[in-house]
């Protein structure tokens, strides 16, 4: 289960990254939407509603649920760069996965979504510069992150949730067309 759970690992950040690294990862966010576009590539109605993993979301909830973290994510960020340590407002993200729309919505939406946000936070994030990125906010449960953790953080929350999907895919034998 904890495979399922964690196909790629737990969070696990870089304390001093390289400027290659960091690049990495802002490509890896920049990609992101075409990527998922390509693992849901074909599925039907019937899939998209099959949770990944036992107790978990179900694959439409799981590509509205990265439109709503990302988003966050990006507010975060920007809030960041014109505040000083700013506290940002967490929400339930279990309770925005119940919802109607995130269990119904076409994944298209999301995915476009994905395609225009990322747009703007790639442009916005290789504007910034080692200060930048040494930049505070303050999380009701994890206390002051910088920016530099959080980059990586979304890197890999991209990148969990395509292992969650493309897992789903392989182990049902699922043809994308």
């Amino acid at each position: 289960m904890e495979d399922l759970r964690y196909p790629i690992g737990k969070f696990n950040p870089d304390p001093k990254p390289e400027a290659a690294k960091r690049l990495g990862w802002i490509d890896e966010i920049a990609e992101l939407p075409d990527r998922l576009r390509a693992v849901l590539s074909g599925l039907t109605e019937e899939q998209l509603d099959t949770p990944y993993r036992p107790d978990g979301w179900t694959v439409r909830q799981l590509v509205h649920h990265l439109a709503d973290s990302h988003v966050s994510a990006y507010t975060r960020f920007r809030l960041t760069l014109t505040e000083e340590v700013p506290l940002v407002k967490t929400y339930e993200q279990d309770g925005w996965a119940g919802l109607r729309d995130a269990r119904s919505a076409p994944v298209e939406l999301s995915i476009q979504l994905l395609s225009a946000l990322h747009g703007r936070w790639v442009l916005l994030l290789r504007s910034l510069d080692e200060e930048d990125l040494r930049r505070k906010f303050r999380h009701p449960e994890w206390g002051e992150v910088d920016l530099e953790t959080t980059l990586q953080m979304y890197a890999w929350h991209g990148r969990h949730h395509l292992a969650h999907l493309t897992g789903l895919v392989e182990r049902k034998g699922w043809r994308r067309t």
